[in-house]
């Protein structure tokens, strides 16, 4: 499987000034290609291929307009027309109905404010003790955060708004299979190895199974002030002037500060979930629709649900875990995870219930999530005769040590 590491590098000022140039030559090469296609459409013709694309940038190179493509390595200016001719390949996989999913859309012509980046593949790289060779570009000193496993594939400069630099390497490594865990389910869950239920929330970011509740940093809400303070600094700057751009170089850092927390966060948690249970099942959140709630909007974004579920999805992968998807129309928090009677729908003020059937007094997010893996672990929780309207199905990441690749199956539950 592919993985990727990120690094932080430290070019010079003359690197800069070099990398600042490339940015601007991949980006040139993209938007001219795009419109070349665009062009071609409007006078009734087809979409001509990577081939055409790339003799139309070797004679671009003789012009004396653009001459000074010949500047930069001919590498990431041949990337930038391989990735237009993906971004096109899958518009039309889409159009034509091969993709599943959600319909793509046609590329769009690159911004100079967007995050600039440039791919090297092949030999335009070299990856050294101490620093990373860029061609025409030269030795970028970098922070080894974590070791490299093997030699990568492709190396990926970037910018971000915030005006820092890194290098994403694409390495291609086997899956490490984590050995089982110790035969101690928190529930009677039909499984031998230990699972765990999570039911998100806003309170407390994660609950899980076993009656943990873990609180989110927030990084959004505690910094929420003085981002607010410097956005009013940055409106009163006129545009264009040396002051605002040092004001909009505050507000970036802030944002990356808070995009940090975040992550460094939900990989903490995701890691020790995926080393510490078998499986691990999760509620199929509507977060695009939750997020349009003007109330609870601001609070949900500055969770990150869905990086959540992405990253226990990808380590499952990875380390040889089940994580399961339920559905999300489960009435997890109107069902007792005891006996399995629905109370009906209780409003988010009800933070503890009494079971009317059984007596048990209930945590609303520790009994959602015990349902949840109930319901992820295939077992009936009507055991006083309701029957489900609808099916429940719920998708699986397979993987054994006889078999490195991950297989997916979809399972019908009920």
């Amino acid at each position: 499987m592919k993985l990727r590491y990120r690094y932080r590098i430290y070019p010079t000022d003359q690197q800069k000034i070099k990398l600042a140039q490339l940015f601007g030559c991949c980006r040139v090469v993209f938007n001219d290609g795009l419109a070349y296609c665009q062009e071609t459409y409007k006078n009734g013709g087809k979409y001509e291929g990577i081939n055409t694309l790339s003799k139309r940038l070797t004679l671009a190179k003789k012009t004396d307009e653009k001459c000074w493509l010949a500047d930069v390595s001919a590498v990431p200016l041949q990337q930038s027309l391989r990735d237009l001719h993906q971004s096109f390949k899958n518009f039309f996989d889409s159009c034509k109905g091969k993709r599943k999913g959600t319909k793509v859309k046609p590329p769009k012509f690159k911004k100079r404010k967007s995050k600039q980046s440039a791919r090297f593949t092949d030999n335009g790289f070299k990856v050294n003790q101490h620093n990373v060779y860029l061609a025409k570009i030269g030795k970028l000193k970098i922070v080894w955060s974590r070791e490299l496993p093997v030699l990568p594939s492709s190396v990926t400069v970037i910018k971000d708004s915030a005006d820092r630099y890194f290098l994403s390497m694409v390495c291609e490594v086997n899956p490490k299979l984590l050995p089982q865990t110790n035969k101690t389910p928190p529930l009677t869950t039909g499984f031998n190895n230990k699972s765990c239920g999570i039911d998100l929330g806003i309170i407390d970011f994660a609950t899980l199974s076993d009656g943990e509740k873990v609180k989110a940093p927030k990084p959004l809400k505690s910094k929420l002030k003085r981002l607010r303070r410097l956005q009013r600094n940055l409106s009163r700057k006129q545009k264009g002037s040396k002051r605002r751009e040092v004001a909009r170089k505050k507000v970036a850092k802030l944002h990356a500060r808070i995009t940090d927390i975040r992550t460094d966060f939900l990989h903490k948690l995701s890691t020790r979930l995926i080393k510490d249970n078998q499986l691990i099942a999760l509620e199929d959140l509507n977060v695009s629709g939750l997020v349009k709630n003007r109330k609870l909007s601001r609070a949900i974004s500055d969770l990150g649900w869905r990086s959540f579920r992405t990253m226990l999805v990808a380590k499952g992968e990875m380390y040889g875990r089940e994580v399961r998807i339920i559905n999300r129309w489960e009435a997890t928090s109107q069902t007792c995870s005891c006996c399995g009677f629905k109370g009906g729908k209780k409003e988010l003020s009800v933070r503890e219930w009494t079971c009317l059937n059984c007596g048990q007094i209930h945590d609303r997010d520790t009994n959602a999530s015990r349902q949840i893996l109930k319901v992820a672990g295939g077992q009936l929780d009507t055991q006083n005769g309701l029957q489900r309207k609808f099916k429940t199905t719920v998708k699986v990441a397979v993987s054994s040590e006889a078999s490195t690749t991950p297989q997916y199956k979809q399972l019908s539950l009920f």
